[in-house]
C-alpha cells in the first residue's frame, strides 16, 4: 500500500505477526524514488504484542506503528504517518472508526477518524527545551528545541522560507541533538497562521511533516507570546491544523490511501 498526508508519503507494509526481516537496506530501496516505490518513510504495520520494545503498550493499543525513515533509520514518531496508519487500519477492516489508540516508539497516540474525511491525532504535550541554531548556506537561524515525541529545531525566520535552499542537511549542534534533528523554517503570515518548510532527519526535505507542524506552531505561538490556540500551518503539500492546549496538542489533516500492489524485491 501507499498513502500520504499532505503529500508526506509512505509505503505501508502490513505484517501483523512481525515476520518480515525489514533491514535498513530494504527500507532504503523501497523509499528510493527511481529504483523503488518511492516514499518519505515506511509504515510497518504490526501487532504491538509481537514487538518486544512495545510489549508494555499491548494492553492499551493492539497495533504498533514501526516507523522507518527513508534511510532505514528508526524514528520515534511521525504525525502524518500515524494518521495514514490509522486510515489504513480502518480501510483494511483491522479497526473501527472512532477513537483508535496506536502504539509508537514515542508512546501511545490516540487517533480520531471517521470512514472518510480528515484524521486527528492527540500528539501529547510539545515541550520547549531551549534554544539552538541551524546553519544553512552560510546563514545562521535561531530556533527553539521542541520535543514532539521526536526532536525538532523550529526556526522562525525573516527570510521567505520558499527562497531558502533546503537541498542539503542544515548544520546543527550535535551535542544537543546527538540522534539528529528535524529542522523547520517558519514564516508567520497572519493571526495564528504560518508557512513551514522542513528538512527531516533521514529523509531530506519533505512536502510536509506532522510533528514539524506542531513544533512550528509552538515556535510561532511562542514568538507571539501565546501558549494555546488553533493554528493553520501551510506546507508545500497542503495545510494542517494544530491545536495547542494546556496539557496536550492535536494535529488534524487529510490522510489518503492512493495505491496497493506487490513489490518484487530484486
Amino acid at each position: 500500500m501507499k498513502g500520504h498526508g499532505t503529500e508526506n508519503d509512505f509505503v505501508i507494509l502490513p505484517d501483523p505477526d512481525n515476520e518480515l526481516d525489514l533491514s535498513a537496506s530494504i527500507v532504503e530501496t523501497l523509499c528510493e524514488r527511481r529504483r523503488g516505490i518511492g516514499a518519505d518513510g515506511v509504515l510497518h504495520v504490526v501487532r504491538t504484542k509481537t514487538v518486544p520494545e512495545a510489549a508494555a503498550m499491548a494492553d492499551e493499543a493492539e497495533w504498533f506503528m514501526d516507523y522507518r525513515n527513508a534511510d532505514g533509520g528508526l524514528a520515534e514518531m511521525c504525525g502524518n504517518g500515524v494518521r495514514v496508519f490509522a486510515r489504513y487500519l480502518v480501510d483494511a477492516g483491522l479497526a473501527e472508526p472512532g477513537e483508535l489508540p496506536i502504539a509508537t516508539r514515542g508512546g501511545v497516540r490516540r487517533v480520531r477518524l471517521a470512514r472518510e474525511g480528515d484524521v486527528t491525532v492527540d500528539m501529547g504535550p510539545a515541550r520547549i527545551l531551549g534554544e539552538s541554531v541551524a546553519t544553512l548556506g552560510g546563514n545562521e537561524y535561531s530556533g527553539l528545541h521542541v520535543e514532539v515525541g521526536n526532536p525538532h529545531l523550529a526556526c522562525v525566520i525573516g527570510d521567505p522560507v520558499g527562497q531558502v535552499d533546503l537541498s542539503h542537511q542544515p548544520g546543527f549542534d550535535t551535542s544537543r541533538f546527538p540522534q539528529g534533528v528535524n529542522v523547520e523554517l517558519v514564516n508567520p503570515v497572519g493571526p495564528r497562521r504560518a508557512v513551514m518548510r522542513v528538512y527531516e532527519r533521514g529523509s531530506g526535505e519533505t512536502r510536509s511533516c506532522g510533528t514539524g507542524a506542531v513544533a512550528s506552531a509552538v515556535a510561532a505561538a511562542h514568538l507571539a507570546g501565546e501558549t494555546t490556540g488553533t493554528w493553520t500551518v501551510e506546507v508545500p503539500g497542503g495545510a494542517l491544523t494544530v491545536e495547542l492546549g494546556e496539557e496536550t496538542t492535536y494535529l488534524s489533516g487529510p490522510a489518503v490511501l492512493v495505491a496497493s500492489g506487490e513489490w518484487l524485491l530484486a
